[in-house]
């Protein structure tokens, strides 16, 4: 419960800042000071309140947060994304009009003793003295004792309200539209039917008899509160379509509990295979109640691994086949750390071993044993564009095939989503991986 607490903390704190700095872009820079100002400025608040209540919310059982709460938080995201980005072509131009007005000014006029004597006005001056001027700027003294007036007409950019606020206002309709347009179609994509996708991986010590054997591989399904029982259909669907030998589903399945979630998470007792459907956990397990959830899941039909290794009988083969709890766990039994040990050691070197662990970082240790291929999600291929490249500071693979000091990792980008609703440039997946004989 800290530990939740102390993530909310943060997040509100890092929101805060973020939403103060779109109110200065978004309001204040485009508005001027009246009731336009005001309701953009309790708009501000009331949204950067709505992020942590809705993280706090959706916990408590208020799942109509969820729906606005997360979709502002991908908007925010998209908007803070864009305007930072927008920053530095928005200060070239202001100092280019700048620099056009100062050398478009003409000369200032020199007032005092030191100035130029004038013979006197001409008849066209004379004239034109006669008529009223036009107000001017207070005149500034220069160091020869004279003052200097600016000229009539001089005005550049930054005494320009007019022009400072076409420009922010052009910045915020830009950064507006294009954000919202890009969660729109993270939105479809998200909510949208799996890519399914193939992968041929060939295995050194795979024996030929079981080349091309096949595995649906899916993750980070995230049954919650914006899926429903529609979401697990749909992807089941997908995967029996593929009609592989063995399906890994590795972690992530839920956010939520047995009890809120257990009718949603139902259709997974229709998966097929020839050798068995199996899981282990991802962290969100532990989120969840992860000991209910082992029990549901072994009741819907699928093995859970559990720091254990099986043997895969099949085509005339064997194929070793092992799962590690999450590298997120804490505690004993269910809640034990992963145990490379027990699902790896003492095992005959010359089968082939498969590995299932959640995140792909498990495979640093994995291929200390000797692992040949490890199946992996967690990163949801970054889910939201740019968050991919933060994802590679913490994973050694985010998307595809890789490779980790001679183990194989593949890494699916996931079937469902967490927090906002929105996939942008990954989108779900579920794979098809076939095994083949080097």
């Amino acid at each position: 419960m800290f530990a939740v607490l102390g993530f909310v903390t943060t997040l509100a704190v890092i929101t805060g800042l973020i939403h103060l700095y779109l109110w200065k872009r978004l309001v204040k820079d485009t508005t001027t000071a009246g009731r336009w100002r005001r309701a953009g400025t309790v708009t501000a608040v009331v949204l950067a309140l709505l992020v942590p209540a809705t993280m706090l919310g959706t916990r408590a059982g208020m799942y109509w947060l969820a729906w606005p709460g997360y979709l502002w938080l991908a908007l925010m995201f998209y908007l803070l994304v864009l305007l930072v980005v927008l920053e530095v072509p928005m200060l070239v131009t202001r100092l280019a009009l700048r620099r056009r007005s100062t050398l478009a000014a003409p000369e200032p006029v020199l007032v005092g003793p030191a100035a130029t004597p004038i013979a006197g006005p001409s008849a066209d001056e004379a004239t034109a003295a006669e008529e009223p001027a036009a107000p001017s700027a207070p005149a500034q003294p220069t160091a020869d004792g004279t003052t200097e007036r600016p000229a009539a007409g001089a005005v550049g950019p930054d005494h320009d309200p007019g022009r400072r606020l076409l420009l922010a206002r052009g910045a915020a309709i830009f950064a507006g539209l294009t954000a919202t347009g890009l969660v729109g179609y993270g939105v479809r994509t998200a909510l949208g039917p799996p890519r399914l996708d193939r992968v041929q991986i060939p295995l050194a010590k795979l024996p030929r008899s079981m080349d091309g054997l096949r595995i649906a591989t899916v993750s980070d399904i995230h049954i919650g509160p914006l899926t429903g029982r529609a979401h697990t259909e749909r992807i089941v669907a997908a995967i029996n379509r593929l009609d592989a030998d063995i399906v890994a589903v590795v972690g992530d399945l839920v956010d939520g509990t047995v009890a809120e979630l257990g009718d949603d998470a139902a259709p997974l007792r229709d998966l097929r295979a020839r050798h068995g459907s199996y899981f282990v956990t991802g962290n969100h397990e532990y989120y969840s109640g992860v000991e209910e959830w082992v029990a549901e899941v072994d009741r819907l039909g699928l093995r859970v691994l559990q720091n254990r290794r099986l043997e895969i009988a099949a085509r005339g083969g064997v194929l070793d086949l092992a799962g590690v709890n999450d590298v997120s766990a804490v505690g004993d039994g269910v809640s034990a750390p992963p145990d490379y040990d027990a699902a790896l050691g003492d095992r005959d070197p010359s089968r082939p071993v498969v590995l299932l662990a959640h995140q792909p970082v498990a495979a640093l240790e994995a291929a200390r044993y000797g692992v040949d291929l490890q199946l992996s999600g967690h990163t949801h291929g970054g889910q939201i564009v740019p968050f991919n490249l933060l994802v590679r500071l913490e994973q050694p693979v985010v998307s595809g095939l890789g490779e980790v000091d001679g183990t194989k990792v593949y890494v699916t980008n996931g079937a469902g989503f967490w927090g906002p609703p929105v996939r942008v440039g990954a989108e779900p997946q579920v794979t098809l991986v076939e095994l083949r004989s080097a």
